[in-house]
């Protein structure tokens, strides 16, 4: 059951960050180019699996992303608050079929498995 409920919890996020996405307007070329931006992240574990999962969960976290947003938002920066939209969508998309935080011991293994 808790499984199912972080399931749609990031459906949830990633509609309203679609919603916020359209209520200001922002290209949609730009939002479907830097979509899968951060996986690029998955590069750390071409170090080893400690580096790969702390880099990858680095920008994979609602904390940095919704920060970019309220940046983009206090300094009236709009490419910021679309740059944090976009994350906050990339990352609620992972939740939502099943990628979460990684753990060090391999790519495969993350929170979300472990509900």
């Amino acid at each position: 059951m808790n499984k199912l409920l972080l399931h749609i919890e990031g459906f949830m996020v990633l509609l309203l960050t679609i919603c916020l996405y359209v209520f200001f307007e922002f290209s949609w070329v730009w939002f479907f180019v830097l979509l899968l931006a951060p996986d690029l992240s998955m590069l750390g574990y071409l170090i080893n699996h400690k580096t790969g999962a702390w880099i990858y969960n680095i920008f994979h976290t609602y904390s940095l992303s919704i920060g970019i947003v309220l940046f983009g938002f206090l300094l009236t920066n709009s490419i910021l608050l679309a740059l944090g939209l976009i994350m906050t969508a990339h990352i609620s998309m992972d939740r939502m079929i099943g990628y979460g935080l990684k753990y060090p011991s391999g790519f495969k293994e993350n929170h979300l498995n472990r509900v």
